[in-house]
């Protein structure tokens, strides 16, 4: 009995769920048949104003072609009326003349015959009928203004309802990476005047090839795009790849996504080793500034350390502390003394590089360069035969100027907003580029340093 009321519980649950999955299934066809006549009534509708589009355009052109033929009516009409007008006068005064000629005949007296003989002359010499032309001005012909509609009834006939575009080919040969931006170009498989605009869709990705399903992120929407190329500019190259896919859209529908493109977006991305800098330095991922308290409450207990058991091992800068416990990143010591640096996190070790570096207004002293891994923690930038830096002093005068192994070289340039450091490690140069900005636009300067 209990097995039995068990099964059929079983039973009655699995009615239930069938019920609401079918009720379910139901509402959704409801909603479908529903969306099916409005969806309907709307494409009806459209259909009606484009037709009526179509209407209108062809009485205006027929109003506009019966106004042509009318007045080519009226203007050939008025000509050959003026110049009927004319030739019923003429013929009236040659009548009259005629007249006159003939009654001139049976004149008997020599002396009125003569004067008559001479009037008759006179006026057959000033006669309208000898001066008209007998040719009519305009002919009756108007095959110039005949038509015929029968290519255009050929292309009323294909009107049709607008097909789906076809995929758009992105061409990775004409896509180009560089400067923080990326150039997409595609082309269609064939012509089509019908597309009204593109969507171009792009996300980040570290993995070459097929876009992956699991671990991707969201696809960035381009839309409303009018030509066959677009600049994405402003971006950030914070993966190695980028995905691309475009479709095409017309007035009714969109088509289906191109086959995805990946292109490499190499970029030398680095934070500064907040390990490695000094203690007077507050180190934020890629931002540093002057921290004249940084590491004080470790500095006396180092001190205290140092006053019983000093080694006499003289430091190198007077302000310098030398047994400073080091913290540790890539097995270096942090700068400590004068050597007031924070390293990159990221070492250079081939291929070529470039970053910008741009200093606060209010910034009095600061340099920015590249140096080898055995660059010491008493080391300064640009003091050393392993290090290369540009120079910015602030304090009493503007002071700018290339520092290598303790040489200086003065630039005679405006100290700029920004400094581009352009890093050849293959062919051993370093690039230093500078930018300053005023209303009218941008300036560039350029510096090479030799390793």
């Amino acid at each position: 009995m209990d097995s039995q009321k068990e099964a059929l519980q079983r039973i009655i649950s699995t009615l239930a769920n069938k019920n609401d999955e079918i009720q379910n299934f139901i509402d959704t066809l409801n909603q479908t048949l529903k969306g099916v006549q409005e969806n309907s009534s709307n494409i009806l509708s459209e259909l009606d104003e484009e037709f009526d589009s179509l209407y209108s355009i062809l009485d205006e052109v027929k109003e506009s072609m019966i106004n042509s033929i009318k007045q080519e009516q009226a203007r050939k009409s008025q000509e050959l009326q003026s110049q009927l007008s004319q030739c019923n006068n003429a013929l009236e005064n040659s009548e009259e003349l005629l007249e006159f000629a003939t009654r001139s005949l049976d004149i008997k007296e020599p002396e009125e015959f003569s004067k008559a003989a001479r009037q008759i002359k006179d006026r057959v010499t000033m006669a309208s009928a000898f001066r008209l032309s007998l040719k009519p001005k305009v002919s009756d012909s108007m095959t110039h203004l005949m038509v015929d509609f029968s290519q255009e009834r050929q292309i009323l006939q294909t009107l049709k309802f607008l097909p789906v575009p076809k995929a758009p080919e992105i061409d990775p040969v004409e896509c180009l990476v560089a400067d923080n931006s990326v150039t997409v170009a595609w082309r269609m498989p064939e012509e089509d005047n019908k597309i009204d605009h593109f969507i171009l869709e792009y996300r980040k990705t570290n993995f070459d090839g097929l876009p992956r399903v699991k671990d991707e992120r969201c696809w960035e929407i381009i839309d409303n795009i009018k030509g066959t190329e677009y600049t994405l500019s402003g971006l950030k190259f914070d993966s190695k790849y980028m995905n691309f896919r475009v479709r095409a859209c017309n007035k009714a529908v969109a088509g289906e996504y191109s086959d995805p493109v990946t292109l490499e977006t190499k970029a030398l991305n680095f934070s500064l080793d907040n390990s490695s800098s000094h203690l007077n330095l507050r180190v934020e991922d890629t931002c540093v500034e002057w921290d004249p308290t940084g590491g004080k409450g470790q500095e006396s207990k180092i001190k205290g350390k140092e006053n019983k058991g000093r080694s006499g091992t003289p430091s190198p800068k007077r302000t310098s502390i030398g047994s400073r416990p080091p913290a540790v990143r890539g097995s270096r010591d942090r700068f400590t003394g004068e050597s007031y640096t924070v390293l990159g996190d990221t070492a250079i070790e081939s291929g070529q590089h470039y970053w910008e570096v741009k200093a606060q207004k209010d910034c009095k002293s600061y340099s920015v360069g590249v140096a080898y891994k055995t660059l010491g923690k008493f080391d300064q930038l640009g003091k050393t035969n392993t290090s290369w830096c540009i120079h910015v002093n602030n304090w009493l005068q503007n002071t700018f100027a290339a520092k290598h192994n303790n040489k200086v070289k003065a630039l005679d340039v405006t100290v700029p907003e920004r400094i581009g450091v352009f890093c050849d490690f293959d062919g051993g140069l370093v690039w230093w580029t500078f930018f300053e900005y005023w209303d009218a636009g941008s300036k560039c300067c350029e510096n090479t340093s030799e390793k």
